[in-house]
């Protein structure tokens, strides 16, 4: 890359997603600021100063001028998305160029490239909204937490929404099984174990298993894989990114990886089944995923045995309840014919996933969940 100098390159092809603007004539910079671009998927347009042609500096959704070059952007426009970026850790100079060109911030090498490559990553992959993210844990065992994980996804698939379901649970059945899908390709967790920093979003997505309309993130039939808590951060926050709806089935022990996703949900799901011992296990889960997750609700899965009611159950375990989950009659056959949780539009279990839904999306515009 050294040496490479470009000032008049050709503006993006149509179509493709524009990159950063870098303006510069430090050959060195260059090659760095080329460097970190390639590694977030960003293809930049490179000139010596201000773009000539119209809109050039106004439209590019990113600008980074090196700080050999912001004497001549003084006169550029005020606009947000500029970044003064060098390397000398001493200039007293840089500060008064950055406030005469209005730059965001002023970013030194090699210190600020995790951070940079994370604001062109965002660039190449239009960021916008981030999806609402959902986690659902069991109260005690069998309470039906992936069946309801399943559901959601299905019912936000359906529903137009861009969707990924994330197994978290390395002991569980496997959530490929529920939604017929053990033996689709794409990767599986031990392809993201080692995953470290930013993971593309698009790409992760790209590489998973499409199943009913929604990508599926679950295990392999293999031995069971530590997934690191940088790895689930990584790969999280990539799905994340895509916007939609992220379902994470959780499992009820906490672990650092698992405490990792759970600070990363708008909203979490504790199902509990209507009955006592059910609720006494759910009051150690619930006191162990509050110390991560601020928002937990509870969904009680009926029906529910003599003298208790969905009201008493939350009212134990001093959480909101988000509603009583019905028995769905259908369920077990459904499965058995290959349909998966959710599917059956008329069923209890999707009418619940549908109204969920409804009212969580409605609060998205404020950053809020109202479910």
């Amino acid at each position: 890359m050294a040496g490479f100098m470009a000032s008049d390159r050709s503006p993006v092809a149509e179509g493709q997603r524009p990159g950063p603007l870098i303006i510069t004539e430090d050959v060195d910079l260059l090659d760095d600021l080329l460097r970190l671009c390639a590694a977030a998927g960003a293809e930049p347009e490179v000139h010596h100063s201000v773009p000539e042609r119209r809109g050039g500096w106004k439209s590019a959704p990113l600008v980074l001028v090196g700080d050999d070059a912001a004497v001549r952007c003084r006169s550029a426009g005020r606009r947000r998305g500029v970044l003064l970026v060098g390397r000398d850790q001493d200039d007293p100079a840089v500060w008064r160029h950055a406030v005469e060109i209005g730059a965001d911030c002023v970013l030194r090498l090699p210190d600020g490239e995790s951070w940079l490559v994370d604001r062109i990553a965002d660039v190449a992959e239009g960021v916008g909204r981030p999806a609402l993210t959902v986690g659902v844990i069991g109260g005690r065992g069998g309470a039906g937490a992936s069946t309801l994980a399943c559901a959601l996804a299905v019912t936000a698939a359906r529903q137009g929404l861009r969707t990924m379901l994330i197994d978290g649970d390395p002991l569980g059945g496997g959530l490929d099984v529920l939604l017929g899908g053990e033996r689709a390709e794409g990767r599986r967790w031990p392809d993201f174990a080692a995953s470290k920093g930013r993971v593309a979003g698009g790409a992760l997505e790209e590489s998973l298993p499409l199943l009913h309309d929604l990508r599926l993130l679950s295990w392999d039939r293999g031995d069971s894989v530590l997934v690191p808590p940088e790895a689930m951060r990584s790969v999280l926050a990539a799905a994340r990114r895509r916007g939609g709806a992220v379902v994470v089935d959780l499992p009820r022990r906490i672990d650092e990886g698992v405490a990792e996703a759970l600070a990363q949900l708008d909203v979490g799901l504790l199902v509990v089944p209507g009955e006592l011992r059910a609720v006494a296990a759910a009051a150690r889960v619930a006191s162990l995923v509050g110390m991560v997750l601020p928002d937990l609700r509870v969904v009680v899965r009926g029906p529910c045995v003599a003298g208790l009611d969905d009201g008493w159950v939350a009212d134990a375990l001093r959480l909101p309840l988000l509603g009583e989950l019905p028995w769905d009659p259908g369920l077990s056959a459904a499965q058995e014919s290959g349909s998966p949780p959710g599917s059956g539009v008329r069923g209890p279990l999707a009418r619940f996933c549908a109204a969920f839904w409804d009212r969580a999306l409605a609060g998205t515009g404020n950053g809020s969940v109202t479910a």
